[in-house]
């Protein structure tokens, strides 16, 4: 069977399934297994694959039938400029949270020394980032789930910056260290009736902690700004992500906990999705 062959075949397999990107995902797939660029497969269909690929080809398809997001599948995902590494226990980095970045950078001076932290690290992929932009700054990042931070610190490493974060396994309700000049965050923000509807391979592949925000969907988001409040100096910025329809109800938290409103920024959808806000003496 050559690569033309296969790619049929699992294209019809995933068609048939409604999957979207069937296209797309079998070339991915095919990639992945012979180590190959696409480029490089779509210029070279009649070359042949063995049965041990075959398989694993197989393998990753039916994955992919149930609905198994290709991020993890792959074992990756871009995010920003770069590449991170990225498995079940981890949310699968969003476009749209790219926008933390942006505003981010906005308020840190390229030769400034801030330490900055993050606050559900997850991948570490808003930390790392940060701080592949803005090398003269450390950071802290911390997380309820170990085998979240494994993931995190092999990010960290992969971009060689194992020495300028330090990873913690720890709720920010007990977490009471240090004065930051930037806290970044992307809490679990979904409610209860939102977190049913969430389209098949996110509700039923992404992990739980990372997506759901209490009945409400402000459980998280409450505890991340009082404890903001401690951690940050005077002057220090809150960047935060936030649900499209919570920016009413998390501005009144900011200002009842002593922050000011610098922004709020909208997605690539037109949602309102990035808070930045600024600690100021109550």
């Amino acid at each position: 069977m050559n690569y033309q062959e296969i790619l049929n075949k699992g294209n019809k397999i995933l068609k048939d399934n409604n999957i979207k990107s069937s296209n797309l995902d079998c070339e991915l797939i095919l990639s992945k297994i012979l180590n190959k660029t696409r480029e490089e497969i779509l210029t070279n269909l009649k070359d042949k694959i063995n049965d041990i690929e075959k398989d694993q080809f197989n393998f990753y398809v039916n994955k992919r039938k149930r609905k198994n997001p290709m991020s993890y599948i792959l074992g990756f995902k871009y995010f920003w400029k770069f590449k991170f590494y990225i498995n079940k226990s981890v949310l699968i980095p969003r476009p749209e949270s790219e926008q933390l970045i942006e505003q981010a950078l906005k308020y840190i001076p390229v030769e400034k020394e801030l330490n900055i932290l993050d606050i559900g690290t997850g991948s570490g992929c808003l930390i790392v980032s940060l701080l592949k932009e803005r090398p003269n700054c450390y950071a802290t990042a911390i997380d309820l789930s170990k085998e979240v931070l494994k993931v995190a610190k092999i990010n960290a490493n992969m971009h060689h910056l194992e020495n300028k974060i330090k990873f913690l396994n720890i709720d920010i309700d007990k977490f009471n260290s240090n004065k930051y000049d930037l806290i970044i965050s992307n809490p679990p923000y979904i409610n209860k009736v939102d977190l049913n509807r969430l389209d098949d391979d996110v509700r039923l592949f992404e992990p739980k902690l990372a997506l759901y925000g209490g009945v409400s969907g402000f459980e998280s988001i409450k505890k991340i700004i009082k404890n903001s409040y401690k951690l940050l100096k005077i002057n220090g910025k809150l960047i935060m992500e936030i649900g499209e329809k919570q920016k009413n109800c998390s501005t009144k938290i900011l200002l009842n906990n002593g922050f000011y409103i610098n922004s709020i920024c909208k997605d690539f959808s037109g949602k309102e999705r990035c808070l930045i806000s600024t600690k100021i003496n109550k």
